[in-house]
């Protein structure tokens, strides 16, 4: 904060104070020039203005304010750059990074300083650190949960949904059943494949998709016929002499999406025959696509959540599409 913004909050805040304090100093003064309980000669439905002081409770409970107020401000942040005598703050503001983030809530942990962001995770740790480990792990060891076992525990499941809620439904939406460029995850469409390993992997190192232009490449008419060819391939209506010839620039889509357009979860290539597409199947949407290429990056959350809590929210995600299993 520069030192004309410190200054004006400390004009605002303490002009703000005294000005409180001089308006009740100056109610508390008698100003009439008459006998304390006399009739001011004024009447408001029935009710007669007389001439007494300000309730002792109320004046006492506006003093109470005051002091409470020069209290506050001497132990806790709140003029200007001036930091309070207990040096509390709400969290370090000047970070820019998770890792920035998480070596100054390590920093303030180890120094015990007033640091609320890093305390309250303290305690969360202290307090559900313990349930989590029990959910995630084999009981009384450091052995992970498979998956399915889990997955199956109805309790693991409730806390991995709470965990998804909190962190994952901002992109897949609170259903899971995603958006544009977006996953849906109740179904059996997987990118990177849907077996518990392969889910893991994902939601612990993240995942950074990219669908290169072609539109230098193949120019406006050769995007046509693939764009065709490709729609084909999920029993699409197409004109036919576009799709045989998109079918023979399909040549340069197969090294991905492989040469029957299945797709392959190695590279994370979409399945082209089926009818779930994440950025649109409409002739548009495709054509953007092949045109203009898409990218999309799923954060890796390995240092957020941590181990355990990556594990539950798998589990979780791979609930929603084997239900019966």
């Amino acid at each position: 904060m520069t030192t004309f913004w410190s200054l004006w909050i400390i004009i605002i805040t303490v002009g703000t104070l005294v000005g409180c304090a001089a308006l009740l100093y100056w109610c508390l003064k008698d100003k009439m020039g008459v006998e304390e309980g006399a009739d001011m000669g004024h009447e408001y439905d029935g009710i007669r203005e007389l001439n007494n002081p300000l309730p002792k409770w109320w004046t006492y409970l506006f003093v109470g304010t005051f002091v409470f107020a020069a209290i506050y401000l001497t132990l806790y942040p709140g003029l200007g750059s001036f930091k309070g005598v207990l040096g509390w703050t709400s969290s370090d503001q000047t970070v820019r990074t998770v890792e920035e983030s998480k070596a100054s809530i390590a920093a303030a942990q180890d120094n015990k300083q007033l640091n609320q962001f890093a305390k309250e995770l303290d305690d969360a740790e202290a307090y559900f650190g313990e349930a989590f480990k029990k959910l995630a792990h084999v009981d009384g060891t450091d052995q992970l949960r498979p998956i399915p076992e889990i997955a199956a525990d109805s309790e693991a499941v409730k806390v991995g949904q709470r965990l998804f809620l909190q962190n994952c439904s901002q992109c897949h939406g609170s259903d899971a059943r995603g958006l544009k460029g977006f996953p849906n995850l109740t179904d059996d469409a997987w990118l990177y494949g849907g077996e518990p390993a392969a889910i893991v992997t994902t939601v612990m190192n993240g995942r950074i998709g990219q669908m290169p232009a072609w539109k230098d490449a193949l120019g406006e008419q050769g995007v046509k016929e693939v764009v065709s060819y490709t729609l084909s391939l999920s029993g699409r209506s197409v004109n036919a002499r576009e799709a045989e010839a998109g079918k023979a620039r399909f040549v340069v889509c197969a090294a991905c999406h492989g040469t029957d357009g299945k797709g392959n979860p190695a590279v994370g290539a979409p399945d082209l025959t089926d009818q779930d597409w994440l950025f649109g199947g409409s002739r548009a949407d495709v054509t953007e696509t092949v045109m203009n290429g898409r990218s999309g990056v799923m954060p890796a959350w390995k240092d957020i959540l941590g181990e355990d809590k990556v594990q539950l929210v798998s589990a979780y995600v791979w609930s929603l599409s084997n239900s019966e299993q």
